[in-house]
């Protein structure tokens, strides 16, 4: 039944059907033509399982984004980074990179934080002088660093099919997506310091940088205050996720005055269209977990894989080829949905923990949003700074080089990723 299901998704998926879409058609069409189970069982199991707690925490975290990002906030945050650092080798570059790991505190969302940041720095930078392709791809790679730092959509997705818990995984993302900021700022400087990018040439002013610090401080606290909100169990992921929208509202009308009737009817649209093609994925991608796990595939899988590979290092590499694969050709959170229920019986073979092997693979998949054919923050960016796909993808090679290299390191050092 699994080998009809995916040949019937890659015909659908080849037909241009929408992924979740194309998930429920194959899925439901293997039962039919199968009639080994029932098919108002795979309908039960779709509604089954929105009957998740946690699941209330994403609508919550993209409206939060959705408040915050725009608007004087955004603004006062990206106007402080560039004097921190605009006058180095890729300052400005480095201001997109530092942008998106802060807002990855508020949003949680990688295609938000591409359509946001991008918009305001790719004119930006292009202004300054700096190549549209490598504008575009540098915000594209730096997007993906908004879903390590807490909160993050892809997370609560993952603990919802593995049982991991969602603050351990919060906090277990701190550390790379800081490293991946580290290294996407440090092939900015490179590359700024090799092709000769201009720098802000402004002269620094205190106290401009201390208005802007003021400014900016809302924006600076919330990343901080979830962690330790989670961090001391002060409050649950979800909980969390409801005082962060509390506090986009205060922040955004009483100490920006930013926030009317049309500001909020947008943020509220905006969130509730993300979030209902995130759980519409979660529903299509449930009948086919449900049918894998039905056949038993992954203890056959995990038993093929010990028995044919042996050593854990080998077994580990082949489960990031296999993500690598899948995150180039289906979107995110249904590549996670797939591949969490073949991989956690697998990584526990080995040893692996499972806050590890989400980080693992939400650290691998991200790269396939800013990798063709997919490449969703790619296209967004790429279509902001009107540039073509190629020209990014060839500017892209470095953070890519980069990506994997740190991928690496959170795959065979667990210490990178467990606290």
């Amino acid at each position: 039944m699994t080998v009809l299901i995916i040949g019937l998704f890659v015909v659908a998926a080849l037909a241009s059907i929408p992924i979740a879409h194309a998930l429920v058609l194959s899925s439901v069409g293997a039962l039919l033509v199968l009639g080994k189970v029932p098919v108002d069982l795979a309908v039960q199991q779709m509604i089954s399982q929105m009957q998740s707690f946690p699941l209330i925490a994403i609508p919550f975290f993209m409206l939060t984004g959705a408040l915050m990002v725009s608007g004087k906030l955004g603004q006062s945050l990206v106007n402080l980074l560039s004097m921190l650092i605009g006058r180095v080798h890729g300052g400005p570059a480095q201001v997109g990179v530092l942008s998106s790991t802060i807002f990855g505190g508020v949003s949680g969302s990688a295609v938000a934080d591409a359509s946001a940041i991008g918009s305001m720095l790719i004119p930006w930078l292009k202004k300054l002088g700096y190549p549209a392709p490598f504008a575009a791809g540098t915000l594209a790679a730096a997007a993906t660093i908004d879903i390590l730092i807490p909160p993050s959509i892809p997370m609560i997705v993952y603990a919802l099919v593995s049982g991991a818990s969602i603050g351990a995984l919060f906090v277990a993302g701190i550390l790379p997506g800081l490293l991946m900021c580290g290294g996407f700022m440090l092939v900015c400087y490179v590359q700024g310091r090799r092709r000769g990018f201009p720098r802000d040439d402004s002269p620094f002013h205190w106290q401009a940088f201390g208005t802007q610090l003021v400014q900016a401080g809302p924006a600076l606290a919330m990343p901080v205050l979830i962690i330790v909100f989670l961090r001391f169990g002060i409050a649950t992921p979800t909980e969390v996720s409801v005082m962060s929208t509390l506090y986009a509202l205060v922040v955004s009308g009483l100490l920006y005055r930013d926030l009317n009737l049309a500001k909020l009817r947008h943020a509220a649209i905006e969130a509730g269209i993300s979030t209902g093609v995130v759980l519409l994925i979660i529903m299509a991608s449930s009948i086919v977990g449900w049918i894998v796990t039905y056949e038993q595939l992954p203890a056959a899988f995990t038993r093929f894989a010990t028995e044919t590979l042996q050593s854990p290092w080998l077994i580990i590499l082949a489960m990031n080829l296999i993500m690598l694969a899948t995150g180039m050709f289906i979107d995110l959170p249904a590549a996670v949905l797939l591949l969490t229920p073949m991989f956690v019986p697998l990584a526990a073979a080995v040893g692996m923990d499972t806050i590890q092997l989400g980080i693992m693979m939400i650290v691998n998949l991200s790269i396939g949003l800013y990798h063709p054919p997919i490449g969703t923050t790619l296209f967004i960016t790429s279509s902001i700074a009107k540039v073509r796909i190629g020209d990014v993808v060839i500017e892209l090679i470095p953070f890519y080089l980069v990506a994997i290299g740190l991928l690496l390191g959170f795959a065979y050092l667990p210490w990178l990723t467990l606290r």
